[in-house]
């Protein structure tokens, strides 16, 4: 491609960012890496011409596509046989089930029992098949001819045969209106026609449905790349905005932080007295709970008493004092006064000590 068939700078960008977003892996782009790598833009645009939206080149795209119709088509005969062999299955299973609730038909006894014997023979035979035989012996010696013995008689297999469609057909209508109402719940009270006619659209309207959902997995494929684009932007303008927050504090900081702790030490302060002042209201409001007006008169009469007989005490102490300075000299006696002081001292360090503990409790 020559330069001259590049277009202007702004559509190449745009052209670019589409690329980008369908072809490519998702990649940043800023209009600045653009101007300054136009050799790497051009390479982007020629790699765009020879891969499609998957990121796969032409020719490998081209096969992969053949690849797929092969597998789709070998895929829709393998479901075709295997939904008839699992319906088979089901129409023996709802037999069993139904033949212990209901008495049953002699004609559906024989229709079962030649389709499971069927069933029986031709899955034997399928593990028996050649290509097995070729390489190890057959299973306990046996062989298609052995098996081929235990098919059901030739009348009662036509006969079964005949009449198998109309049984997997009504199997199926069974499965079609089960699919229905879990689709339309709706269509549970619907007539048996009215629901043949629904699930004949059923088909269409699964499509359909599909068909959205796809495209709605496409837009969210689409709007998962925008939203990096932007998370990216947003990242970048989130970073110049802690940059610039980031100098503010080293600049403001300062400023305000000696007025911001002489704040504090302030509220501190009145915070401290407050609560001192609430301790003593506490200490107070406990006190005058406990010491009423007639509890404080009651210690006052009994600190007096207690006073008047510590004063009796010490005159009697005093005088006893001068009778031991008199007959200090004296035996026995002497003991008996130094016994009779030491009990009478006793006993006015006791009133004494009561004195105290009340003046205590007044005060």
């Amino acid at each position: 491609m020559a330069s001259g068939d590049f277009c202007s700078p702004g559509e190449g960008m745009e052209v670019l960012q589409q690329v980008c977003s369908r072809q490519l892996p998702p990649c940043h782009l800023s209009e600045e890496d653009l101007l300054q790598n136009p050799h790497f833009s051009k390479l982007l645009l020629r790699l765009s011409q020879h891969v499609d939206e998957s990121g796969l080149s032409l020719s490998l795209a081209k096969e992969q596509a053949q690849a797929w119709k092969e597998v789709r088509l070998h895929k829709t005969a393998w479901l075709r046989s295997e939904i008839l062999q699992r319906v088979i299955q089901e129409l023996l299973v709802d037999y069993y089930v139904k033949i212990q609730d209901t008495n049953v038909t002699s004609e559906d006894k024989k229709f079962h029992a030649t389709l499971e014997q069927q069933l029986l023979v031709t899955q034997l035979t399928q593990l028996l098949g050649p290509s097995q035989e070729r390489v190890m012996p057959p299973l306990l010696g046996l062989g298609k001819a052995d098996l081929l013995e235990l098919m059901p008689p030739s009348e009662d297999f036509v006969w079964m045969r005949a009449r198998l469609p109309l049984e997997v057909e009504e199997q199926l209508k069974k499965k079609c209106f089960t699919l229905l109402c879990y689709h339309d719940p709706n269509s549970d009270s619907d007539h048996e026609t009215l629901k043949a006619a629904k699930v004949w659209k059923l088909a269409e309207i699964l499509v359909s449905e599909k068909q959205q959902c796809q495209d709605a997995q496409s837009q969210q494929k689409e709007q998962v790349v925008l939203l990096e684009k932007k998370s990216a932007t947003y990242s970048q303008a989130l970073l110049r905005c802690l940059a610039l927050l980031h100098r503010l504090l080293q600049e403001h900081r300062l400023k305000t932080q000696s007025e911001l702790a002489r704040i504090n030490a302030q509220y501190l302060e009145f915070k401290c007295s407050a609560m001192i002042l609430k301790l003593r209201m506490e200490e107070l409001k406990i006190l005058s709970d406990t010491y009423t007006a007639e509890k404080v008169e009651v210690h006052r009469l009994i600190r007096d008493r207690l006073e008047g007989a510590i004063r009796l005490q010490e005159q009697d102490m005093e005088k006893s004092r001068q009778v031991l300075n008199t007959y200090e000299v004296l035996g026995e006696e002497f003991d008996k006064l130094v016994k009779e002081y030491t009990q009478l001292k006793q006993t006015t360090e006791n009133r004494r000590w009561a004195l105290q503990e009340f003046s205590k409790a007044y005060r």
